[in-house]
Formats: C-alpha cells, structure tokens, sequence
C-alpha cells in the first residue's frame, strides 16, 4: 500500500510574491547558497522576481551569478535583511544595496557570516565587481563579515568591527589591507579614509564615548536607546529606526512582557499586568512584535540545513523528536530508507512508524519536503494532515528518469 502511494515525493512551492504591512514591501528571499538555478538568465530572473520593490527581506539576500550587464537596480529599495548577505560569483561593476542599514544574521552563512562577499571576478574575460555599495549599513546583528579572494574596491577601509556585535565574538574573516591595483584610494575628506568607493563616503557616525550602541549625532544627548538597531531619531526606545530584538506596541524591546516583574519597592517579583502566558513573538512586515496566541501558540523549529541540523541529511530516530510541537520549520524535512530503517553503519536505530506523529502540529516548512520511504504499515501521509505551505526557499534537485521506487528496505528487494 505504502510503495503505491509513495513512489517518489518531492514538494516545493516558491514564494516570489511579497506582502505590505506598515507601508513596507516584505519579501521572504532565498537559500540557494553558490547554487545556480538553470541558466544564468533563469538565474537573473528569479532575483528580480524575489527582491524587486522589496524594502524588508525576512531571510537571506543572496547576489549570485550577476553578468555585466544585468541591470541590478531593483536592489536600491532593500533595507533591511532578517538573514544573511551573500555577493558572490558577480562580474557586475557595482553592487547597489546602498539603502541596505541592519543585517539581522537570524541565520548565518557557513553557520558564522551575516556578511559574505566571495570571488566576484571571471578569470576568463577579467570581469570583476568594483563597488560594493553599502553606504547606510551600520548594524551586523549576528554574525561575522568573510571576504574571500578578488575584493571589492576600499572595503579594507571599512571599520567591519563598528558593524558587527562584538558582544557575539563574531568569526571575521577580513579584506586584504592591500587595495586592488585597479582602484582608486578614498577622497580626502573620507572619513578615518573609509569609503565604499571613492565618491562614496560614509553614512555612520562619530558616537560620543558615553554611547552604549548608536547614535544620530556626535553629542552625549544623541546616544540612542539600548534597544534601538541601525540608528534612532531620539533617546527613547520608541525612537528607534529599527528594534534590536522586537517591538512591542511601538517600543523596542529585548523580550515579550513576562508574567512577573520585579518592584524596585517591595524588592520582590510581583504579577505583571502586562505579561501574558498566550503570547509569542511573531513576524509582521518585517518587524518582530509579541502577538496574542490563537490556541496553540506557534513554534518555530530549525528544519535540515538549518542550525544544529546543517549537516544532517535526514530526520531519523536520533532527531525526530526536536520536532515536538513545531508549528513551523525553518528548512528542510527528508524522509529517506534510513530514516525508516536505520543505518547500521552509523548506528542509526529504526523509527518507529509512530515517531512520524510528531508533524502533526506542522502547518509550514519553509524548505522543500522530502519523501523516499514510507512505513509498509501507514496507508496515508496523515502525519503532514495540517501541513499548509510547503515555501521551497531551497531545493531538491533529483533526476526525473528511474527514480527509486520501492519502500521496502534494500535488503528485501530482489
């Protein structure tokens, strides 16, 4: 019964649609890493497809592959990045993300980098990319900067460590002190000499030393509050432009309101009557704000390629039960022979048909959904019954000839 109702199960769905909230276009972005999608056309098309218009970008914004002449403007409206930035395998001349300010590092590139620009040059025609282009970017939330070989013109001028959160003891891997020989060195009056690129200064700011963050001028009264990411209009923490963690009713802060709160008086934790159990951090148009639960409150799990689950190429017994009460995964979800039968040379214990349950309470995965096998003993895929969207932010690519059909374990076929 299993075999004829799983031959072989590959579900994808890809969101290049985006949403409005609060006069912000929101688009979710891609995970592809160095991966070409078909053709560098199909390529070039997919990104102007995901990004145009976008001001808010909830996962990673991915430069890849981008020939001289494609037209990289519908990049000039991206703000902000919930995930990583890769540039890399460009020969465009410029890359023009100059309105991009905070980098959010939710997931990291290589697991360490909420920033990394690599090899953008063909050794064949000598094309390169020049300009990097990230004149407002004062804020790497998360994560590390890594450059790798055939730099982009004065990024070594860069004050990376200003960026980053050294809170987080961010992995760096700096540009080469040495400036290509095609470039031309910052203008004068460059700021400490940094610069984008030689017409290009600086957007940041001088803080006063008594600022613990940032700042919207160099005085002791324009420091801006704790909570407050890539700038502020004033010192409160409803004068940020953006929330280091989320907001909550228009205020920045670093956690949802809890149920107790301490009394600088009776010096003691008295009953918060802003805390509330049934509530849960929630993404809406791109800002992170404490939202009341509709029943079961959300829970969001890290999927395969995701966190500790980066190099794990299925879920199995070992895994299965990290997924308890997911309401959403970020990644992946592979069901292959060894998931169902073990592996022996890994030691990988059999699951029991019962472990699937688990996904009963999935509704999203963000990924591609993977299904190879299938227990002899289950007539239906009802452990996924609830499952809404399968996003297909990365991709499975198996062959369309001869897949492997058979459920049964390898050493039963004849």
């Amino acid at each position: 019964m299993a075999s004829r109702l799983v031959k072989w199960i590959i579900l994808t769905s890809v969101c290049f649609g985006c949403c409005a909230l609060a006069e912000r276009k929101v688009c979710q972005g891609i995970t592809n890493r160095l991966n070409l999608l078909g053709s560098k056309e199909d390529h070039y098309l997919n990104m102007v497809k995901t990004y145009s218009n976008c001001t808010v970008v909830l996962e990673n914004l991915e430069v890849t592959y981008v020939e001289d002449h494609r037209d990289l403007s519908f990049l000039t409206s991206i703000e902000e990045v919930g995930g990583y930035v890769l540039i890399a395998l460009n020969t465009a001349a410029k890359i023009p993300l100059q309105n991009l300010r905070i980098i959010r590092g939710h997931s990291l590139y290589e697991g360490s980098f909420g920033l990394a620009v690599l090899t953008n040059y063909d050794q064949i025609t000598g094309q390169d990319t020049d300009e990097l282009l990230l004149t407002s970017l004062t804020e790497i939330l998360k994560g590390g900067v890594k450059f790798g070989t055939n730099q982009p013109c004065n990024v070594e001028t860069i004050q990376w460590y200003d960026i980053v959160n050294g809170d987080n003891k961010p992995k760096m891997v700096l540009p080469s002190d040495i400036s290509p020989s095609r470039c031309k060195k910052c203008h004068s009056s460059c700021f400490n000499g940094s610069c984008w690129a030689r017409s290009s200064k600086l957007s940041d700011l001088n803080c006063a030393e008594q600022c613990s963050k940032r700042c919207k001028g160099p005085y002791p009264r324009d420091c801006c509050n704790e909570h407050c990411a890539a700038g502020c209009t004033g010192p409160r923490p409803d004068n940020c432009l953006a929330c280091r963690d989320f907001q909550d009713d228009g205020v920045c802060k670093d956690s949802c309101p809890g149920l107790m709160r301490y009394d600088p008086n009776l010096h003691q934790l008295v009953p918060n009557p802003h805390g509330n159990a049934n509530t849960y951090e929630v993404d809406e148009g791109g800002i992170r704000k404490c939202a009341k639960c509709d029943g079961l409150c959300p829970k969001v799990c890290n999927g395969l390629g995701i966190g500790k689950l980066t190099h794990i190429m299925s879920i199995n017994a070992t895994n299965i039960d990290s997924f308890k009460n997911c309401t959403k995964i970020n990644g992946n979800i592979a069901i292959i022979q060894t998931s169902i039968h073990g592996d022996t040379f890994t030691k990988t214990p059999k699951m029991e048909p019962s472990q699937l349950e688990v996904f009963k309470t999935v509704k999203e995965i963000t990924g591609y959904l993977l299904i190879q096998t299938w227990p002899e003993s289950m007539s239906s895929l009802s452990p996924f019954e609830n499952l809404e969207i399968v996003r297909g932010r990365t991709k499975r690519y198996v062959p369309c000839k001869d897949p492997p059909v058979d459920s049964q374990p390898l050493d039963d076929q004849k």
